[in-house]
């Protein structure tokens, strides 16, 4: 697998919209995103801090998608 670099949460939300995600609720710092199928994922807003390569890597896990879908996408 690729290196990941850090990325801005704003860009992370984006992509997995792109890949049909959708923000459903956020409270406080993090948000809540379901697809269609029931897949869901957090992911922490935080406008002065990236989401790291871990966290990242997490993020997609729990979405259900490949890191190069995701990739391709951000």
């Amino acid at each position: 697998m690729s290196r990941v670099g850090p990325l801005p949460a704003r860009k992370v939300v984006r992509a997995l919209e792109a890949l049909g995600f959708q923000v459903v609720r956020q409270k406080g710092s993090h948000a809540m995103l379901v697809h269609p199928d029931g897949r869901t994922t957090i992911v922490p807003i935080h406008p002065s801090q990236e989401i790291g390569p871990g966290l990242l890597r997490k993020i997609v896990r729990d979405a259900g998608v490949s890191m190069e879908d995701f990739m391709d996408r951000a």
